[in-house]
């Protein structure tokens, strides 16, 4: 009954690895212990334990049927068991863990020592420490047992080697990491060694486990392979390449997706390639959502193996347009240090050009450093240079809600340029301020036909039943296609008889090929049309 509830038990747990590892462990346990008493006593810390040795630990200060226990898991495949079984024999003997380890070694005879000595090599390395290192502190007969441990290094080579390949993935990780220690090298150079000595079909396996090391460690595996590459790696350092091309074409498809969400999963995912993403991740600095050129720029510079401030303010030197800036700009706002650097950008230290000094302002409204936010762009809504007013005002819209912020924004409707005005028209559409709506649409007769096309869109969110005559009138009589492309979405949002009769006329006159499409789309979604 005691063994039904407890399988029941370890079932319950998880369907995931941790209910596996409680599988194994109950496995071992009735494997070694063979006195039911013992074993009722014993199994049941594999519920709970999370270890396949879990329940080895109690048996350090049993009896007869516990010390016979204890030899035989020092026989268990596992090594984590027949480690656990050393130090609970060490502890019934009064001896240190490392003193009993190496007198099991030294007491096996050499032709059935290769257990022993697989688990002092993973136990020192589990500990991040050489063989000899690790085996230094266990008393007179600690040299002479890491010499028979490094005698059968050859054996130890290929036993951990196979495990690198093992079918259960998270049995080959810490074989990779614990060989790399046992050898003195790094876990890239056992990689690109294995590979070379055995066939291509593993290589898939092998590029995935430099994948896991190169997130151990917060790099890229081409950074990983570009520090260890030798000219005689050219060959193994091909055959990874050849699975991570296989792998970044199955992703380009989502590089260009539609959805923005699948964009940033996919560029997320190209971090891990870095210099052999780079063209990928360059043409990602273009796209049209923020967060994906952020991620870009984040992937750009660790595959450099560069800070970001570093990469980020090449990145504004050589930019000679806002757009090129933007994603260096966009990624520094959110890092720290972000208003020193924003700050230097936008008085001019390091941009080309009055437009990128703009968009440096624009980011001062994402970045949580400096002076509160109205003060800090004070200066800038202040500036002589149009392109940095504007970037001003555009930073109101990333600021929480505020009357000061709101109060800037109306103002900055009355300057003379048209930047300044579409940002601010921009700025109180984001606001959804309908006590606005009447400004917007008297912009609607503004000489230059950004700001009328910026005021019909603010409209889409302030406008009112009564601002839709003069948007039809506007739609009717603006020479300007964009003007009347913002003005058709925006009726096509508002409705209504004189906007259904607009949009019809649009339909079936305007001279603009566009014009006449978002027409008849707006006379769709307001229920007219097919």
């Amino acid at each position: 009954m005691y063994r039904l509830l407890l399988l029941v038990l370890l079932l319950a747990a998880s369907p995931s690895r941790a209910g596996t590892v409680a599988s194994e462990c109950w496995a071992s346990c009735r494997r070694h212990v063979e006195d039911p008493s013992l074993r009722a006593r014993t199994c049941g810390a594999c519920v709970a334990g999370g270890r396949v040795d879990s329940w080895v630990a109690s048996l350090g200060t049993g009896g007869v049927e516990a010390q016979q226990a204890l030899a035989s898991a020092l026989q268990d495949s596992s090594w984590r068991v027949r480690w656990a079984a050393v130090r609970a024999g060490a502890r019934s003997r009064g001896l240190t863990e490392r003193r009993a380890l190496a007198e099991w070694i030294m007491d096996t005879p050499p032709d059935a020592d290769l257990g022993a000595c697989l688990t002092a090599v993973r136990a020192a390395a589990d500990a991040g420490r050489s063989t000899a290192d690790f085996l230094r502190e266990a008393g007179a007969r600690g040299p002479a047992s890491a010499a028979r441990v490094w005698a059968k290094r050859d054996a130890v080579r290929q036993a951990l080697s196979l495990e690198m390949y093992a079918q259960e993935p998270s049995v080959r990780l810490p074989a990779l990491l614990h060989l790399a220690t046992f050898q003195g090298q790094s876990a890239t150079r056992v990689v690109l060694d294995t590979v070379a000595s055995r066939p291509v079909a593993g290589d898939a396996v092998m590029a995935e486990l430099l994948a896991a090391v190169a997130e151990r460690q917060r790099a890229s595996v081409g950074r990983l392979l570009l520090n260890e590459a030798k000219p005689a790696d050219e060959a193994a350092i091909n055959r990874l390449f050849a699975v991570y091309s296989r792998e970044l074409d199955a992703l380009r498809p989502d590089l260009s997706a539609g959805d923005a969400q699948r964009r940033r999963t996919a560029v997320a995912a190209l971090r891990r390639y870095g210099p052999l993403a780079k063209r990928e991740l360059e043409g990602a600095l273009g796209d049209a959502d923020g967060r994906v050129r952020e991620l870009a720029a984040r992937g750009l510079a660790e595959s450099a193996g560069k800070p970001l401030r570093d990469i980020a303010l090449q990145g504004v030197k050589d930019a000679e347009s806002a757009e090129s800036a933007r994603p260096w700009l966009g990624a520094m706002a959110r890092e720290k240090g972000c208003f020193a650097f924003l700050r230097d950008v936008a008085e001019g230290r390091h941009a080309r050009t009055p437009e990128v000094q703009g968009e440096a302002v624009a980011f001062l409204g994402d970045c949580s450093e400096g002076p509160p936010p109205t003060k800090r762009l004070a200066p800038f809504l202040a500036s002589n240079v149009v392109p940095v007013r504007a970037g001003a005002v555009r930073a109101l819209g990333a600021l929480p809600r505020s009357a000061d912020a709101m109060v800037l924004a109306e103002q900055a409707l009355e300057d003379g340029a048209p930047e300044v005005v579409v940002a601010a028209l921009e700025v109180l559409a984001a606001y959804r301020q309908p006590s606005r709506g009447d400004e917007a649409a008297g912009l609607l007769a503004s000489e230059h036909p950004v700001v009328r096309a910026a005021a019909a869109r603010a409209l889409e969110f302030v406008g009112r039943a009564a601002h839709v005559r003069v948007l039809a009138e506007c739609l009717r009589g603006d020479p300007v296609a964009d003007v009347r492309v913002a003005v058709a979405r925006t009726l096509s949002t508002l409705g209504g008889p004189h906007a259904v009769a607009a949009l019809s006329e649009a339909a079936a006159h305007d001279a603009d090929t566009h014009v006449k499409h978002v027409s008849q789309e707006g006379l769709r979604r307001l229920g007219f049309g097919r």
